[in-house]
């Protein structure tokens, strides 16, 4: 009967997704995370409410987080996770409408990596517990941007990145995708700012001249991770795309933004077309200031994104509709575990490459096909074999560790894989019966597993080879496109000019590349990806025409996966770690926390 009702709302009613999400039978609670402290089969919170102060001078956060618990055992205590958060105050209640009364806590000892964890003890029939507490000015999930690192040099900035598990940075929750929340909050800011949250905003956009009023309330009823919880706040404008996406950014950039992005309704369209309708109420997307750490972080409602997709052509696009796939495949079906992580990145992967072949045609998704297994070949050749395995093994670990090419394109390529062998009509039908079965559901590859075996037909995929075992099975797909025959020509797009750099071998020497640039402009390329690309090479030949672009470029932007190469290319010489330390001494006040972590580990080696 439950297959018959969700056939009628896929069909008729979106909107009834989040209702019948929240009426039907409750999603069965998961183990506990390793990398959280959490205890949520006892105690476990379902909806939170945020007020919160913005406070630029000091660079903290400082408000409340209340949360709306259920209690499977009454003698149990509340755990949330923390990180380098102050804890001045926790009260209870037993329901909305009693008074609040001060309660007992306890914040235990720091974990390196976990961070701490705050118990709270329960007196009998409470249900709401509310924190209150303050950021550190260096939480890992915050960057706190002066006026002169922004676009318009004006006003500071401010973002959030929770994933993996710096969400704990800046609440105190219950820091597990296997746990999800509805959320609501309040933030105030300075009065000339602009706040934006993954929630539906009370803030009118009917009247864009309106000044901010400083004071903002946010709204999502859809249950989310709480990895998905983000902020924004800054000197933002906002333009329409079509009449449920839009796009925000600084003054300075947001016109280039709307034009690079106008294809985002045909995307939105492509998806739903593929695997159900949008289940969000919006898709907007904020085009943050440079130092963002990576490429997009899918936050519902509000993907935010790197500057860097903004080559003028619309050639890097693809990032948006990976994140935007990522409203199906990790926010819809969210991994339950870190360990689990190929469950998002995997299917988004091969969801967008299917996204970009609706609307840019079968040679452009084959052409990114190609790139992507290039680039996860060469990863493999230097990852130990436990980073490997698509079901990876974190204990112990940053799960930020785990985010290499593994999950994103050795997941792609074992759905790519299940779509040869049974058909892509009925690999879509296997597809839109998984999006059904767990949406608003965190899940584990075990279930995975068995739903793959209970839905698909036998194959001769090695199905435990692909999740358990290190490399690629010898049977692995191998896309090819014939796009990338030929000649240089000045015609070339994006992904032609990344083919033929990747195709020369790694010490062609200072000579060639000089020969080269000046053929074809390498170093004065305003594309982030060819110009990454290039001054990679340029540290490997040690093209030194190429290092005063180097040295701008690595000041310049913050994205994680352009800096990391650079970066572990210079620390393999004396000369180049010398470079490095002396660029990145300028360069890491830039950087987001995120990313200076692991530049700091490359560079301590």
């Amino acid at each position: 009967m439950l297959d018959v009702c969700w056939r009628q709302v896929i069909r008729f009613a979106p909107a009834l997704l989040v209702l019948l999400a929240a009426c039907g039978p409750k999603p069965k609670m998961q183990p506990q995370d390793r990398h959280s402290f959490a205890t949520p089969l006892e105690v476990r919170t379902k909806h939170l409410d945020l007020d919160l102060e913005v406070l630029f001078e000091q660079k903290i956060l400082r408000g409340t987080a209340t949360h709306t618990v259920v209690r499977t055992d009454e003698d149990a205590p509340l755990v949330l996770d923390t990180r380098d958060l102050t804890i001045t105050k926790v009260e209870t209640a037993e329901s909305a409408d009693k008074p609040f009364t001060p309660a007992k806590f306890e914040v235990a000892p720091k974990d390196p990596i976990l961070g701490a964890a705050l118990k709270i003890p329960l007196p009998s029939g409470a249900t709401l517990v509310r924190v209150h507490y303050a950021t550190s000015p260096a939480a890992s999930g915050l960057q706190w941007l002066e006026p002169a690192q922004t676009s318009g040099k004006q006003k500071p900035f401010l973002y959030t990145q929770s994933q993996a598990i710096h969400a704990r940075s800046w609440i105190p929750l219950q820091d597990s995708p296997g746990v999800r929340i509805t959320y609501r909050a309040r933030i105030r800011t300075p009065k000339d700012l602009i706040a934006v949250m993954s929630a539906r905003s009370d803030f009118r956009l009917a009247n864009p001249k309106e000044p901010p009023h400083g004071d903002y309330s946010f709204r999502l009823p859809q249950a989310i991770p709480s990895y998905l919880i983000a902020l924004a706040v800054g000197e933002i404008e906002f333009r329409y795309l079509s009449s449920r996406s839009g796009v925000w950014a600084e003054p300075g950039v947001v016109e280039r933004a709307a034009k690079e992005l106008a294809d985002t309704e045909r995307m939105i369209q492509a998806a739903e077309k593929l695997f159900g309708p949008y289940a969000w109420y919006r898709y907007d997307i904020l085009i943050l200031p440079p130092s963002f750490p990576f490429g997009g972080m899918e936050n519902p409602l509000m993907t935010f994104a790197t500057p860097t997709i903004l080559a003028g052509d619309k050639s890097l696009v693809s990032l948006i509709a990976h994140e935007l796939a990522h409203s199906w495949s990790g926010n819809l079906v969210t991994n339950a575990s870190w360990s689990d992580f190929w469950l998002n990145e995997g299917f988004t992967t091969y969801f967008e490459r299917r996204i970009l072949e609706e609307v840019y045609g079968p040679k452009r998704a084959r052409m990114e096909a190609v790139l992507g297994r290039q680039s996860l070949v060469e990863e493999l050749k230097t990852l130990p074999q436990k980073d490997q395995i698509l079901h990876i093994d974190l204990s112990g670990r940053d799960p930020d560790e785990g985010a290499t090419n593994v999950p994103y394109e050795k997941g792609a390529l074992f759905l790519t894989a299940l779509e040869g062998a049974v058909g892509r009509e009925r690999f879509d039908a296997f597809l839109n019966a998984y999006f059904r079965r767990f949406s608003f559901e965190s899940i584990t590859t075990s279930q995975f597993r068995n739903f793959l075996n209970k839905n698909m037909p036998p194959t001769q995929v090695p199905v435990e080879e692909w999740l358990t075992m290190p490399g690629l099975p010898a049977s692995a797909p191998k896309p090819v496109s014939d796009t990338f025959q030929g000649e240089p020509s000045l015609q070339w797009n994006t992904h032609q000019w990344l083919h033929f750099l990747r195709s020369f071998p790694p010490g062609i020497g200072a000579a060639k590349m000089a020969q080269l640039d000046r053929l074809y402009h390498f170093t004065r390329s305003t594309n982030y990806e060819i110009l990454f690309e290039w001054l990679r090479m340029a540290v490997v030949n040690r093209y030194a025409a190429a290092y005063p672009k180097l040295e701008e470029s690595l000041v310049a932007v913050g994205r994680r996966k352009y800096l990391k190469p650079i970066y572990e290319e210079l620390a393999k010489t004396a000369e180049g770690m010398a470079m490095a330390k002396r660029i990145y001494e300028a360069a890491r006040p830039g950087y987001h926390p995120i990313t200076a972590a692991t530049i700091d580990a490359i560079l301590r080696k």
